[in-house]
């Protein structure tokens, strides 16, 4: 029976289940909406992303050093090989010269058959048959054989290098894929919080006027005048920095050559190592599980690149984030 001011075919039902089943439908509920998290949540799960990137990256460093090495020992070889193949046909071509005058000279019989045979192999064993040889002839062929050798060995020692360096560079993709995707997540997080800064690729920096004096000034120097561009990993400057390529690169304007990778930079300065009490400026500050690296840029200060999403700043060693491991004075 229809109530009246109710449309014809409405059904009446329970006060309790009509309110569920509002409740159901309503969108936008906060019991039903996945609830967002709080700031002091986010920096959590940022600072663990944070620390893994550090690994992630790190190891994207290190693999794509050893393809840097693997594919300069190709070219290196390549070249090598190249050069011994222009020998090799010459050596050859003198050869078939050679054979032809002996050959026109009457000499010798035999050499008409040899000397439009094109395998260097059977040539030799054609040559090495004959029993009439000068001195200068025989020195000829011996040059020729010992050529083939190492031709031979620098094309099987090319041919190792390139299959390494395919390797490597198959490694190198999927790190970088792992770093990309933590990249998003870091990305994403902070522009949440409103806290990504995307920093300035132009920027001059600000000026280093700490105690610092010789090499180590050089190199502070530099690092300050990188402050406000942005964190890159796997940047080497001059427009972004991951931690270990600025470290690098300050200290080479200091004159110092270090490693690229902050595990290289740690073994290099294996019997360098100081004290985290007794930092000078200068000094090369790693975190545990060496995924950092920053200088301490003295005054209780470091100069460094965070991470995705921030700059090249300086900020105090007490706020570096980061449990440390210790310290190399390059």
């Amino acid at each position: 029976m229809a109530v009246a001011g109710m449309p014809v075919g409405f059904v009446r039902m329970p006060f309790a289940a009509g309110l569920a089943l509002a409740l159901v439908l309503l969108p936008g509920q906060g019991a039903l909406a996945e609830p967002k998290p709080t700031v002091a949540q986010a920096k959590r799960k940022l600072e663990k992303l944070n620390d893994r990137a550090d690994k992630i990256v790190e190891r994207y460093n290190q693999a794509a050093e050893r393809w840097k090495k693997a594919r300069g020992r190709y070219r290196t070889l390549n070249a090598d090989l190249n050069r011994q193949n222009a020998k090799v046909a010459g050596l050859r071509e003198e050869l078939v010269t050679m054979a032809v005058s002996t050959y026109q000279n009457g000499s010798v019989t035999g050499w008409a058959g040899m000397v439009g045979r094109p395998d260097p192999g059977t040539l030799l064993s054609g040559l090495a048959a004959v029993g009439q040889m000068s001195a200068s002839h025989a020195q000829s062929l011996n040059a020729f054989e010992e050529a083939n050798k190492t031709l031979r060995d620098n094309r099987d020692k090319a041919a190792e290098a390139l299959r390494e360096a395919d390797h490597v560079r198959d490694e190198l993709a999927a790190e970088k894929a792992k770093a990309d995707r933590m990249v998003k997540a870091q990305t994403k997080l902070l522009r949440d919080l409103g806290a990504f800064r995307s920093g300035n690729p132009n920027s001059s920096g600000i000026q280093y006027n700490g105690p610092a004096s010789g090499n180590a000034r050089a190199a502070l120097s530099f690092a300050y005048a990188q402050v406000g561009k942005p964190y890159q990993y796997g940047g080497t400057g001059p427009g972004g920095w991951d931690c270990s390529g600025l470290v690098q690169a300050s200290w080479r304007s200091g004159g110092v050559t270090l490693p690229r990778t902050t595990w290289a930079q740690w073994s290099w300065g294996a019997s360098r190592r100081v004290s985290l009490s007794e930092l000078q400026a200068g000094d090369l500050v790693f975190s545990e599980g060496l995924g950092h690296v920053s200088l301490y840029a003295g005054g209780g200060k470091i100069v460094h690149a965070p991470q995705t999403g921030d700059v090249v700043k300086v900020v105090p060693l007490s706020s570096y984030g980061r449990r440390l491991v210790g310290a190399v004075r390059p």
